[in-house]
């Protein structure tokens, strides 16, 4: 059938409408190729690359989009189809499906600018948490305006198509033409979803390129279907008795004792000498914390964090350490459960998360008072449940009053607020006559970047580099405070980045783009020093538990970085997993391959795979996989 026969077929609006969706989408993937340009390493075959699979991953996309409306088209009779009041019910429908591409074509934009990826899991979050989401939107951007440019831009493609689109309209067809043309559409979705993921036609050399050639609506159906991916049908593997011997010396330290000959079994005795020290522990994670603020790593140009980098100079600073993800939800699982970043969802969302094997419960233990302190509204993420299951008492938005709150937005209360708070539950823990472990869990350095006025010299709303100084600002407002209650000379008080504000590089993982500021700060306590040993937040609650000198059973895949350095730092997206040692990264994708850098100075060159650091990462993450869907990671 020529294209002119299937314009004037009741299929025709099929058409009319992919068409539009691939223009859209071209223009989409041009613009935000525009936008990162120097980052892309363009060169004519990866141009041609980058456009063949973005069309590619359009038409898997349409094949999914359409699948409602050929169901439609097969069971509506002609007598229906060509009357008066179906033209205007499809006018509607159109318009509404053209809205919803210009709309999604809009967002990305504004996703690509925030997260330099396409649509991923945390657009899946964003449709999960709309309270959240959409006041940030609202606080973050021109939203009429950018309604009303999406509704007229929609008017003007239908518009443009109208008169081709009223031809489609008065069409008749045979119920049994209509069956066969149904069934064809419908077997190209389902050919799709057994036989492609977003690894199918994918850009190796250069992440950015990988991105913009896929498609945002793809990806969101794509991260729908695969929130957990299961860690033996996508990765390699090696034996599971050969893989926990391997876990075994990989966790062996010097001061720790296996209490089992099981091999699956991975709890040791670990053993200081000397009695327990029983310090407070206050926790401060800070969102987006990138390494690269501080001038220590070479930010001399903005100077965002005066007070971080003083209070450094005066702290235990561990000047190599990682991030394991790009989520908050990711940088929360490592330090509370000390365990490398499962592929798909975080641990903290996932269901059968209850009881596990946390610092929390462990300092629960010891007669320790544990507090999850967050601004905001804690069941974002599925956090109050993580915690409240983990050995921590909630203290989130709700257990503010009026009163306690000088500035809010779409995320909570601002970290003056949120640290005003944390100080009442410290001291409540201490009348109480208990030590105490607080998370606190900061938002202030998250779009949409407001904070109260008048207390640093960039004003609210203007972007991340005042939100990452107000918080620079709030930390030591927090600390003179502390300074003057009774249990601040026996508290140890931690911050550490969750993630880094980007992720987002030229390879699949970029060591850059995970490195965070670790910062132990106890005047009465600790001596300042600096530590470059290479670790990750996995190491955090193994390297507490050896400042308070505790003896405990442990469970835990980190390593007291004082006293037996890890010298490996694991780190992932939600499908793409490393192990970072010895100069090299080595990388595990989601399609039973792998991936080796060299790395210099966090420069990142391919290299050919070692055996030897495969099998480690293979051990480290297929290990943490059983371990949690065996439910052998409980804390009892």
């Amino acid at each position: 059938m020529k294209l002119s026969q299937i314009l004037k077929s009741r299929y025709g609006g099929l058409l009319l409408f992919s068409l539009i969706f691939l223009s859209l989408s071209f223009l989409v993937r041009s613009i935000l190729l525009i936008k990162d340009f120097q980052n892309v390493d363009l060169n004519l075959f990866r141009f041609i690359k980058i456009y063949a699979f973005g069309i590619f991953y359009d038409l898997v996309a349409i094949s999914y989009f359409i699948i409602p409306y050929v169901f439609y088209l097969l069971v509506v009779p002609d007598r229906l189809f060509n009357a008066k009041i179906h033209r205007w019910v499809s006018y509607f429908f159109f318009i509404i499906s053209i809205g919803i591409l210009v709309f999604s074509g809009i967002g990305e934009w504004f996703f690509w600018e925030e997260f330099s990826v396409r649509y991923n899991f945390i657009a899946v979050d964003y449709l999960v948490y709309t309270h959240e989401v959409v006041s940030n939107i609202k606080q973050s951007y021109p939203m009429p305006i950018i309604i009303f440019g999406m509704l007229l831009l929609s008017a003007s493609i239908f518009a443009l198509v109208k008169k081709q689109f009223d031809k489609t309209i008065n069409s008749k067809s045979r119920f049994t033409l209509r069956l066969t043309t149904s069934l064809i559409l419908w077997l190209i979705p389902l050919l799709a979803f057994y036989s492609i993921d977003k690894s199918s036609a994918e850009i190796k050399e250069n992440s950015y390129s990988n991105e913009l050639a896929h498609n945002g609506i793809y990806q969101i159906f794509s991260a729908f279907r695969n929130n957990e991916l299961d860690y033996k049908s996508f990765y390699q593997t090696i034996d599971d008795k050969e893989a926990f011997s391997n876990l075994r010396s990989l966790l062996k330290t010097s001061n720790s004792e296996f209490v089992s000959n099981d091999v699956f079994d991975v709890t040791r005795q670990i053993t200081y000498p000397g009695d327990d020290k029983s310090y407070n522990v206050m926790l401060i994670t800070v969102e987006s914390l990138s390494a690269s603020y501080f001038t220590q790593f070479g930010n001399t140009k903005h100077n965002i964090t005066p007070n971080l980098d003083t209070i450094a100079k005066q702290s235990l600073f561990f000047t190599n350490f990682y991030a394991t993800g790009t989520r908050t939800v990711r940088g929360m699982e490592a330090l509370t459960l000390s365990l490398p970043p499962t592929p798909g969802y975080s641990i903290v969302k996932r269901p059968n998360n209850e009881g596990l094997f946390t610092l929390g419960n462990v300092l629960k233990s010891k007669g320790y008072e544990s507090n999850f302190i967050y601004a905001g509204n804690g069941y974002f993420d599925n956090m109050n449940y993580f915690f409240e299951n983990s050995g921590y008492n909630i203290v989130d938005r709700k257990a503010f009053v009026d009163e306690e709150i000088t500035h809010e937005n779409a995320w909570g209360v601002c970290d003056e607020d949120l640290f005003a708070k944390a100080t009442q539950v410290a001291d409540s823990a201490y009348k109480a006559g208990k030590p105490f472990h607080n998370f606190i869990m900061t938002t202030s350095n998250h779009r949409p970047y407001t904070y109260p006025d008048g207390k640093i010299d960039i004003p609210s709303h203007s972007g991340r580099k005042g939100a990452v100084k107000y918080t620079d600002y709030a930390i030591a407002k927090f600390l003179r405070e502390a300074k003057k209650h009774a249990w601040f000379k026996n508290t140890i008080f931690v911050i550490v980045g969750d993630h880094c504000a980007s992720s987002a590089g030229k390879t699949s993982l970029p060591v850059t783009k995970y490195h965070i500021p670790l910062i132990v700060y106890a005047p009465e306590i600790i001596q300042p020093k600096e530590n470059s040993s290479l670790s990750s937040q996995i190491d955090f609650a193994p390297t507490i538990m050896g400042l308070l000198n505790m003896d405990y059973k442990s469970k835990f895949f980190g390593k007291d970085i004082l006293h037996d350095k890890p010298n490996r730092a694991l780190l992932g997206t939600y499908q793409k997993i490393g192990l970072l040692r010895n100069g090299q990264l080595t990388v595990q994708l989601p399609t039973m391959l792998t991936e080796a850098y060299q790395v210099i100075n966090q420069e990142q060159t391919a290299k050919d795979l070692d055996k030897q650091e495969l099998k480690d990462a293979i051990t480290y993450y297929q290990t943490a996989s059983y371990l949690f869907h065996h439910r052998l990671y409980n804390y009892k």
